[in-house]
């Protein structure tokens, strides 16, 4: 229950459509599917738990916090924290059973006096775009040998990430080449999973020779990694916002709409008012854009508030009209294309203020609003 007109709904047979295909197309044995940043703005538990049911073998985050919520709901599946945690936390890492990622020689000697619970961990490789990892054969050569040495520790993983997968160039080949180099003479069956690919390089670049596995991300969601990729097959956007309009009002030429007083109407015109702002996600760069009602399309009129925003209707648009801000017909990605971004940021602004509604089979199976606690699954 929420007493907002605003909503986020998520269509997790869109999700599962996903998953499944991309499992399918891939090939790989181990398929992450990647719930940080509360699965891109969509939801962690529920993404999860439908991206499990369609053939991923285990979830991926950044951080321990958000691998230490989803424990609480699946017990038994196994989750990588993909960024850095703190070493003094690898004894409440390894209790939970989360995996975690050696990144760099220094993190690896300040867990060298560690005595608690076996801890799993992947090792991180920066093959070229240099965030986190290790670099170079010099660097894996010490963190193999240290990590094989320490009586706490089960190395079960390897991976690095690609910066360019989504793109037409050759640094990807570049950062595969290097890999491959790295890796060279290294017996990778003491690893349970070496991974490399991201949501673009399974459909653009299909398996590596050394993976096993992958990394779902943005395409899970139906969402493209890039406007450059040709698809293998559909994605089905599983996101949408949408709000009713709370007021309508006849607004005369040379009227000022909004703060600062940025709209002058030209000629009388009507203007609706949705109770979603820049608090939501719905941010003021969004001022002149178009929204969806029953097929139609209205522009963003005065800037987007704190809490509302204005557009410009017709006379056939009556109060409490339902109206998409991102759908089927404005997609996710048209909205970044717009605002010069990329899709992920769209969906991840999307503030825990908005409640998110679940559909299965066109009827809602579930409702989360972690703002004012009022979740139920």
């Amino acid at each position: 229950m929420f007493y907002r007109d605003t909503w986020v709904e998520i269509d997790l047979d869109r999700i599962y459509h996903n998953v499944s295909h991309i499992k399918a197309f891939s090939g790989f044995e181990h398929l992450f599917a990647v719930v940080k940043a509360n699965a891109y703005g969509h939801g962690d538990v529920e993404v999860a738990r439908v991206a499990l049911e369609a053939g991923a073998s285990h979830l991926a985050v950044a951080f321990l916090d958000e691998a230490l919520a989803l424990r609480k709901q699946f017990p038994q599946t196994k989750i990588l924290v993909m960024g850095p945690i703190r070493p003094t936390d690898l004894q409440h890492a390894a209790e939970q059973q989360i995996t975690v990622t050696a990144h760099d020689l220094a993190w690896i000697e300040a867990i060298s006096d560690y005595r608690g619970p076996r801890a799993n961990i992947h090792l991180k490789l920066d093959t070229g775009m240099n965030r986190i990892g290790l670099i170079g054969p010099e660097q894996l050569d010490q963190a193999l040998k240290q990590l094989r040495q320490h009586p706490a520790v089960n190395l079960c993983g390897l991976f690095t990430h690609f910066a360019t997968a989504d793109c037409i160039d050759d640094y990807y080949k570049q950062q595969s080449r290097a890999f491959d180099a790295l890796v060279e003479g290294i017996d990778l069956s003491q690893f349970e999973i070496v991974h490399q690919s991201n949501s673009a390089a399974m459909l653009r670049h299909g398996k590596q020779q050394h993976s096993n596995g992958g990394r779902l991300g943005i395409a899970m969601y139906g969402l493209p990694p890039s406007d450059d990729l040709e698809l293998p097959f559909e994605l089905q956007q599983a996101f949408s916002l949408h709000a009713r309009i709370t007021q309508l009002k006849t607004i005369q030429s040379g009227t000022k709409v909004g703060y600062a007083a940025s709209y002058e109407a030209p000629r009388e015109e009507r203007i609706a008012t949705l109770p979603l702002g820049y608090a939501d996600g719905w941010l003021r760069y969004h001022q002149g854009r178009k929204v969806e009602i029953d097929g139609r399309r209205f522009p963003i009129v005065g800037r987007v508030c704190m809490d509302q925003c204005m557009i410009r209707v017709d006379d056939e648009v009556q109060l409490g009209d339902q109206v998409t801000l991102l759908g089927d017909l404005i997609t996710v990605t048209d909205a970044a294309d717009d605002l010069n971004t990329i899709n992920y940021e769209i969906v991840c602004s999307i503030s825990d203020r908005v409640p998110r509604l679940y559909k299965r089979g066109g009827q809602t199976v579930g409702e989360r609003y972690d703002r004012y606690d009022g979740r139920t699954d």
